[in-house]
């Protein structure tokens, strides 16, 4: 026996409900520019070293817009070490400088020499052979207390934000539909036991779990997925359980019982697609959460890890800042997460009308 006729006229009718909502297409414009950010990475951020650790102490704490003359110095091991870096790689990790960095104040060239008055320093005298370039950076959103482009850091530390979010509600939707659709197809001891299991886990304090966890697994970029994705897949096991207690009443899960359907089957291709509307709902919640979580991990010190740029991090390393002068240098992630954020919940919030039937 098919199923109800839930798909396409209903999928249709929710997008152009979605498309009508100025908000939800302005969410969804923002997510799309991060995430474009994200992925490209390193190919579109200023400073392309890994991890957008390039340092100039002279130029530390420099004001928005502020511009900067380079001496680029030819170093032959660092050229053949920045020649053997493919484009895949560059994107996802970088590009070591084929040169050596030197921030002038000024320079002077003549024939065959060039003298400069480094920053810091004492003045130099080099062969015209020895300059490998003469670069003059604007620092868009300045620089921070060690010298980096701020903005290059922001870009990156995109990517920490989404990654976490998109791996977290990954596992936690891998393992919420499993268990919540076992419990409600099941009942009995299986749904007294995993409704047990979820409450336990649901009494928690989720900061603290996630704490507990990241202590049990280390500190670093992976581990927060896994601790992150460890303690979300309770909203999605309950929501999916509660969809499927109504469903599993159902006609045509009645005649799927009468033909022999093995329960995988029956859950998989003709209960779990009745919950798709409230699990993307439910996920699109998740990811801000997700996103939150990591931050708040970050600044406490023990999420993603130095010289890893983070947006959490870079609130907690430039909050001396905020009595300053430079109050930028912590506010500006912090909005950057807000926007993100926000962003995901006013999504979710669309989605859920968008997919109210009862409308």
């Amino acid at each position: 026996m098919p199923l109800p006729p839930t798909g396409q006229s209903l999928d249709r009718l929710a997008w152009r409900r979605l498309r009508r909502n100025p908000l939800a297409v302005a969410s969804m414009a923002v997510i799309t520019l991060f995430a474009l950010v994200a992925l490209l990475g390193y190919l579109v951020t200023p400073d392309r070293t890994p991890y957008c650790n390039q340092q100039y102490p002279e130029l530390a704490t420099r004001k928005p817009g502020s511009r900067a003359t380079m001496l680029c110095l030819a170093d032959s091991s660092r050229a053949a070490a920045a020649h053997r870096t493919s484009w895949f790689s560059r994107m996802l990790h970088g590009q070591p400088l084929p040169y050596t960095v030197v921030p002038v104040a000024d320079y002077r060239l003549s024939a065959d020499s060039l003298f400069a008055t480094p920053l810091a320093g004492q003045p130099l005298a080099l062969p015209r052979s020895a300059v490998a370039d003469i670069q003059h950076r604007t620092f868009l959103l300045g620089t921070d207390a060690y010298g980096r482009d701020v903005l290059s850091m922001l870009m990156i530390g995109s990517r920490v934000s989404l990654s976490v979010g998109f791996i977290a509600i990954l596992i936690a939707l891998l393992i919420g539909i499993s268990l919540g659709a076992l419990a409600a197809y099941r009942g009995g001891w299986v749904d007294n036991t995993i409704l047990w299991l979820i409450n336990v886990v649901w009494s928690i304090p989720t900061v603290l779990l996630v704490i507990a966890i990241t202590f049990a697994l280390g500190k670093g970029f992976w581990q927060i997925f896994v601790a992150v994705g460890l303690t979300m897949w309770v909203d999605v096991a309950r929501v999916v359980r509660g969809e499927l207690l109504s469903l599993r009443e159902k006609e045509y899960i009645e005649a799927t019982r009468a033909l022999g359907f093995g329960t995988l089957r029956t859950i998989v291709r003709h209960l779990l697609p009745g919950t798709v509307g409230a699990v993307v709902v439910i996920a699109a919640s998740n990811f801000a959460s997700a996103i939150l979580l990591e931050a708040g991990l970050s600044f406490l010190g023990i999420g993603v890890q130095p010289p890893m740029p983070s947006w959490g991090s870079m609130v907690k390393d430039n909050s001396p800042y905020l009595l300053l002068d430079s109050a930028y240098l912590a506010l500006l992630p912090g909005a950057a997460i807000m926007l993100l954020v926000l962003a995901f919940m006013i999504l979710a919030s669309a989605l859920r009308d968008a997919l109210d039937t009862r409308r």
